[in-house]
Parts: C-alpha cells; sequence; structure tokens
C-alpha cells in the first residue's frame, strides 16, 4: 500500500509563511475533505445498515484506536447518550493505552496487536456486536489486531481509514476509506485525516440511531435534560408537539423527563 497520508505536504517552508496564508493554506486543504468523504457514501451505507441491525436486534457498537482517532471514538461514543438517550454502554469508545491516553500519550500503546482484543474482552463483546477500527493509516498493529481477533469470534466488523489498500481495511468486513492525501504539516493526521474521520463518525452515529427510531421528524426526542439549554430545548419541543404554554410543557417535560415520554402521555390523555 502506498500511505497517501504520509507524503510530503503540499506547501514549504511552513516557518516562513504569514499567519493568514498559513491559515488560508489549512482552509483550503480542509475544503477538500467533505469531497473524500463523498467518495466513501456506499461504503459508510453498509456499514450503518449492518450496525443498525445488530443494534436493533440488542448489539453493541464498539470503536478502537489509537491516539487522535481513538479519541475521535470515544467522543462520539459518549455524545450518544445525551444526545440520543441509549445507556451508555451501548456505544462504547476504547483507546490503545486505556483512559489516560485520551489526555496523555501512552508511547508504543498502539504497536501492541494483542492488547486490543483483551480490552474488547472486559466488556464481554460477542457476536451481537459491532466493532469499528479507526485508524488514518490502516496500519495500527492495535486495530488490526482487535478487528482479527473480533473476526475470528464472529463479529461484525468495519473500519474508517485514510488510505486505500490497508492492513486494517483488510481486516475489516466492511471497510470505510477516506483518501485525504497529504496534510498540510507533513503526516499529521490529526488534521485533515481526522477532520474525515469526525465527519464519517457523525454519519454513523446519527444514522444509526435515526433508524433506531431515536429522532422524531428532526428532534432529538430522546436526549437527556443535563443541563439548563437541554430543558429549554426539550420544552420547546413539547411546545411545538402540543400546543402547550412555555411553562406547562415545562412541568410536563420535567414530570416524564424525555421529550418523547411527556408528548406520549400528553397524546394519550387527549
Amino acid at each position: 500500500m502506498e500511505k497517501t497520508t504520509e507524503r510530503d505536504s503540499k506547501y514549504n517552508n511552513l516557518e516562513q509563511m504569514p499567519v493568514y496564508e498559513i491559515l488560508q493554506s489549512i482552509n483550503r486543504e480542509d475544503h477538500t475533505v467533505p469531497a473524500a468523504v463523498a467518495k466513501a457514501l456506499p461504503q459508510i451505507e453498509k456499514l450503518v445498515t449492518v450496525t443498525a441491525e445488530k443494534m436493533k436486534a440488542g448489539g453493541r457498537l464498539f470503536y478502537i484506536g489509537a491516539g487522535t482517532s481513538g479519541r475521535l471514538g470515544i467522543v462520539d461514543a459518549s455524545e450518544c447518550p445525551p444526545t440520543f438517550g441509549v445507556d451508555f454502554d451501548r456505544v462504547v469508545g476504547i483507546i490503545a493505552g486505556g483512559d489516560g491516553a485520551i489526555r496523555k500519550a501512552v508511547e508504543f500503546a498502539e504497536d501492541d496487536a494483542e492488547q486490543a482484543w483483551k480490552d474488547l474482552s472486559a466488556y464481554n463483546i460477542g457476536d451481537k456486536d459491532v466493532l469499528v477500527g479507526i485508524a488514518a493509516s490502516g496500519t495500527t498493529p492495535y486495530v488490526i489486531g482487535g478487528l482479527q481477533m473480533a473476526n475470528k469470534n464472529n463479529v461484525a466488523t468495519g473500519c474508517i481509514v485514510c488510505n486505500t489498500g490497508s492492513p486494517v481495511a483488510a481486516a475489516a468486513k466492511f471497510p470505510v476509506e477516506v483518501v485525504t492525501g497529504p496534510e498540510f504539516v507533513t503526516g499529521s493526521t490529526r488534521m485533515k485525516a481526522g477532520t474525515a474521520q469526525k465527519l464519517v463518525l457523525n454519519m454513523l452515529s446519527t444514522a444509526v440511531m435515526i433508524q433506531l427510531g431515536r429522532v422524531k421528524g428532526n428532534k432529538m426526542v430522546d436526549m437527556q435534560l443535563s443541563n439548563h439549554k437541554l430543558v429549554d430545548r426539550g420544552t420547546h419541543m413539547v411546545m411545538n408537539y402540543t400546543g402547550l404554554p412555555e411553562q406547562d410543557a415545562a412541568d410536563l417535560l420535567l414530570k416524564y423527563g424525555s421529550v418523547r415520554k411527556a408528548v406520549e402521555v400528553y397524546m394519550n390523555a387527549r
């Protein structure tokens, strides 16, 4: 395989660039990312479809990765419960080196090909579940080893990589390859590759949650009411669905704890 993510930057002498030119150049490169994601939509569709099927049957979605890739998986997983009201164990993000690696890099953690399966085994991962490996280069041993062991245990496997023909993609039954090319700073895959991975993760989790019925119309009716902003947002949703005045809608929302439940109770009582 050719690691296009490791190719030399199109730009040189970055330290001599004026600040505005640096920003303009980074922005120019960032504009290429959505087009790269668009080319991978058929692959993303397949991964969404199998993930939704597994989760409808009670399965879970796991992400594994190292460094930036691992952190992006954890971000996506951690945002599913408050956004869509799913239990915290339905979408799980795991990073090489453990939770400490979220804030501080753990040296050589990504090079251990056996550790990912040990980490996953703590969750009793099985054939009802889906495992998505996230690796910009597509060569991370931690991710490769986890996917290979998952395949042996009949776990559905997918990946998000930014090179073609990678070992990670070869180990995944439902690979997603988003080729973002060389970075502005050579090899700094937290930039375009990271942006592409975030976009795909947004698509994956959001599309799956819609398939699971966690969105009504275009609203997050199962979101957790964890702060005043979300209570206010939920109140206006209830007002929109029921026609109730604001205080009555707020009282109903807080009594039943979710927009969906509040609206269902009100409609059934009419």
